[in-house]
């Protein structure tokens, strides 16, 4: 019988070189989707998959994402004073209970995987999701919640993948599989980024993985891989061939926010996907285009 998957662990110690000069000073993974930064999003992902707890393995000048989600009392105090009620209900949504949440400091960029092992105390010996914010995913049920539903079926690791031209394996890991069935497959290989005649396939892993605490005997090694970083792919790589490891295809809404283009579509997509937004964003879509 799985375990259930009860803790997520975010890795947002990056610096986010993509977005400068927007985040010379602010952390990427609080740069907003139309009204909310990606790291809520990230987790209210996790919250509707019955996920409860959440390590953030942070750097330097990430205290942004650690105020977001605490209470901000002289924001609440007045916006009760001037009886902004849904305001407030947008503030206090954005709140994790407390002691529902640990930020640790990664201290050296060394790669995903080591990101990941940072949070190895807090983890201990259960299964836990990991979330990279940079990609957005949208649709019902989330994408980690049909992870977590694969893991209680088949009480192994299971991992998100999706279609790529073959061109942009490079900037992927990629996964070779067997025997899928409705979307789901054995994995029986991985590989970090490799060059696109060598790649196995075209499938992309995108940040969204359910993971079995046994991944941290293999990143305890902090064995460099491409380049030169401690790569969480590799980790994985090592646990084929043990218990069950699946790759996932994702059908629904994904949007790598990660470069300037995809977060703007994102911003698009959420806008016209949402009853408040969806009329005027057209509007101005239309004015726009006639230009």
């Amino acid at each position: 019988m799985a375990q259930r998957v009860r803790k997520a662990v975010f890795p947002v110690a990056g610096l986010g070189t993509r977005f400068l000069p927007a985040t010379k000073a602010t952390a990427k993974e609080m740069l907003t989707i139309v009204d909310r930064p990606l790291i809520q999003y990230a987790v209210e992902e996790c919250l509707a998959a019955g996920i409860e707890e959440f390590v953030f393995v942070t750097g330097r000048n990430k205290g942004a994402i650690e105020d977001h989600f605490d209470h901000a009392y002289e924001l609440e105090a007045t916006l009760v004073q001037r009886g902004k009620k849904a305001e407030l209900k947008q503030t206090e949504d954005a709140t994790i209970k407390p002691g529902n949440a640990i930020f640790t400091r990664q201290q050296k960029p060394l790669g995903l995987g080591h990101a990941v092992w940072c949070a190895r105390h807090w983890i201990g010996d259960e299964p836990f999701a990991v979330l990279l914010p940079d990609e957005l995913m949208i649709g019902s049920p989330t994408c980690t919640a049909q992870l977590v539903a694969t893991h209680e079926k088949t009480a192994g690791s299971v991992v998100a993948v999706v279609e790529v031209p073959r061109e942009q394996t490079k900037s992927y890991g990629i996964a070779a599989i067997r025997a899928e069935k409705d979307g789901l497959a054995e994995i029986t290989g991985l590989v970090e980024k490799p060059d696109p005649a060598e790649a196995p396939s075209t499938l992309a892993l995108i940040g969204r993985y359910v993971l079995l605490p046994e991944v941290f005997d293999h990143l305890d090694k902090h064995e460099a891989g491409a380049g030169g970083e401690i790569q969480l792919t590799d980790a994985l790589a090592k646990m084929i061939g043990g218990k069950p490891f699946h790759a996932m295809r994702y059908a629904g809404g994904r949007y790598d926010c990660g470069n300037r283009l995809g977060f703007l579509e994102a911003n698009l997509a959420v806008a016209l996907g949402r009853a408040d937004t969806a009329g005027e964003t057209r509007a101005l879509l239309d004015r726009l285009l006639k230009g």
